[in-house]
């Protein structure tokens, strides 16, 4: 890697940690350079403003949600709808890990900048959109193979899938809200059930 890659990629872990464990509006662009170890010239010779760091952060959070969440998850190992209760189980894992390691649930980083930035902020808010649909897609692709199987009929697929990802961010916002990974435990694995 070369240092100029180093520095930008220490500029969008840097933004992505800190904007996931507080929020957009309560970091800036000085404390994202300090926590990256960079100086502010660094900073803007990547990125134009704070919110086109983030719409690069964005992309990284879904590259890393797909590789290490989605992909999991979704592997075709067993049948396809015990595929989304697996990701109800990988969520919960994954958020009482951030527990033990921040003594908070910090819930999706999609989710709560689409809560706190959608009405303020147009390019953020159809880029959240736009990885939403994706991973919409994905949920889409495990129903059908669901149908295909005979393991569920007669259902409206799209709205299920949207149905089910609001249900999955509905989930980890209460999480967040209540600072309690048994939250998921308990209610994310009816993601499964729904059925439109």
């Amino acid at each position: 890697m070369s240092p100029s890659t180093d520095t930008k990629q220490r500029i969008l872990a840097s933004a992505r940690e800190l904007i996931y464990s507080r929020s957009y509006s309560d970091v800036g662009v000085a404390e994202i350079c300090t926590h990256a170890g960079v100086k502010k010239g660094s900073f803007y010779h990547f990125f134009a403003s704070k919110q086109d760091l983030t719409l690069e952060v964005l992309d990284n959070v879904y590259i890393n949600m797909k590789e290490n969440i989605i992909e999991q998850a979704f592997v075709e190992d067993i049948p396809p709808l015990s595929r989304l209760v697996r990701l109800a189980e990988m969520a919960y894992e994954f958020q009482k890990q951030l527990k033990k390691e921040t003594s908070q649930i910090l819930g999706c980083p999609l989710g709560n900048l689409a809560t706190e930035l959608a009405t303020q902020h147009e390019p953020i808010r159809k880029k959240i959109d736009h990885i939403f649909s994706k991973l919409q897609s994905n949920i889409t692709e495990v129903l059908h193979k669901a149908i295909a199987a005979g393991d569920i009929h007669q259902i409206n697929v799209d709205a299920t899938a949207k149905a089910m990802l609001a249900y999955f961010e509905g989930v980890l916002m209460m999480a967040k809200t209540q600072n309690d990974a048994e939250v998921i435990r308990q209610l994310l694995p009816a993601m499964a059930d729904i059925r439109i």
